[in-house]
């Protein structure tokens, strides 16, 4: 955490904590997803460690960029660029009963299609779709986020969730 000056905690989760900081060698800012891993099983570790994997291996302009993972003091830090415009869920509750425009959903609904195309062309669920893990950036780019429970998917993998569903 040396390279990094914390600003605010901006959010929190049932396995950390999102931190807005600052890098002191360039100035700008990005989020640490702070995940405590020292109290947990050796499984939760690797699932810890998976997702950095899974964030690691995105590279696409709506899904948010992975910078650098480090380990330090029983804790797991996930650096992530930082989507200033926020989550779409206080985007939404900001417009306080105010309409979006058919044209703004749809634009927003492509390029959350677009990112889910990309992490489905790469055997990868997201399972955690919801409007708090879609981020905007400060000009209005859609970038899905938070990885948490993703699961990489064998090749001939079979999953059922709510509802079956088979995945070839």
């Amino acid at each position: 955490m040396d390279k990094y000056e914390k600003v605010k905690k901006i959010g929190e989760g049932s396995f950390g904590k999102a931190i807005l900081v600052k890098s002191k060698d360039d100035g700008h800012q990005y989020v640490i997803k702070e995940i405590g891993i020292s109290g947990m099983s050796s499984k939760e570790r690797q699932e810890s460690r998976k997702e950095v994997a899974v964030l690691a291996s995105m590279s696409h302009p709506n899904i948010v960029q992975y910078k650098e993972s480090f380990e330090e003091g029983g804790c797991l830090y996930i650096v992530m660029d930082y989507c200033e415009g926020g989550d779409l869920l206080k985007k939404i509750n900001s417009q306080k009963g105010v309409l979006f425009s058919e044209e703004q959903i749809l634009d927003w609904f492509v390029q959350i299609c677009l990112a889910l195309k990309h992490v489905h062309d790469r055997k990868i669920l997201h399972r955690d779709i919801k409007s708090q893990n879609i981020f905007l950036t400060k000009d209005g780019t859609v970038q899905l986020g938070d990885f948490g429970i993703a699961r990489v998917l064998n090749r001939y993998a079979h999953c059922c969730l709510n509802s079956p569903a088979v995945f070839h």
